[in-house]
């Protein structure tokens, strides 16, 4: 298996909805490719709280994603995330609900479809998807984010996925990003270019 990883980072160059974009073709972990994307845009998002990055969430960071390893996986990828940014001096995500059915249902359809991008094949944005689950309200100022990246074996643990973001410079800054607060995490066992391995996506939002 090849030492290829492609990169695609995209930031919103004004509130307009035009970007910017730019492609980076690197070398990366054996089987291991992520995405980023940050937009700081818009108006007009609902959250719920869930917090948990303690000692027992991060046990779990190299758990094998499995449908019976979900909700474990899950959690360590937040209390992973949120270590990352505590030692920033930043405060932890908070899990939405809303965000996460958005992040689960895109890397779902990547491993179905066999396609790795944040476009999805019917042409939707991440922030067509996000803002269909209502979390961004009307009349509000809103930034959404998103991450994604799979991998398979070892590759695909939580702690590896986490490794291999932050050392990517446009993924590291949407993890990094104050503007950020909330996080939905949608992680579904298989690959998009088929296969075991596991699909990760990362839905970031704030808003005010």
């Amino acid at each position: 298996m090849g030492r290829k990883a492609a990169e695609d980072g995209r930031a919103a160059a004004d509130g307009t909805g035009r970007m910017l974009r730019s492609r980076i073709l690197l070398l990366a972990l054996l089987g291991l490719v992520a995405a980023a994307l940050l937009v700081p845009v818009g108006s007009a998002a609902a959250h719920r709280p869930h917090a948990r990055h303690g000692a027992g969430a991060c046990s779990a960071s190299h758990a094998d994603v499995r449908a019976a390893t979900i909700r474990r996986a899950r959690d360590a990828t937040l209390c992973l995330l949120n270590r990352v940014r505590a030692r920033h001096g930043l405060p932890g995500f908070r899990l939405n609900a809303k965000l996460s059915h958005a992040a689960r249902r895109h890397s779902r359809d990547m491993v179905r479809h066999r396609y790795f991008a944040h476009d999805s094949l019917n042409g939707r944005s991440p922030f067509d998807r996000m803002r269909a689950t209502h979390y961004v309200p009307r009349h509000s100022t809103w930034w959404l984010g998103e991450n994604i990246g799979w991998g398979s074996g070892s590759l695909a643990e939580p702690i590896v996925m986490v490794r291999a973001w932050m050392h990517s410079p446009p993924h590291r800054a949407n993890i990094l990003s104050g503007r950020f607060r909330d996080i939905g995490i949608g992680i579904v066992p298989g690959a998009p270019v088929g296969g075991r391995g596991a699909t990760y996506t990362t839905d970031f939002g704030r808003h005010s």
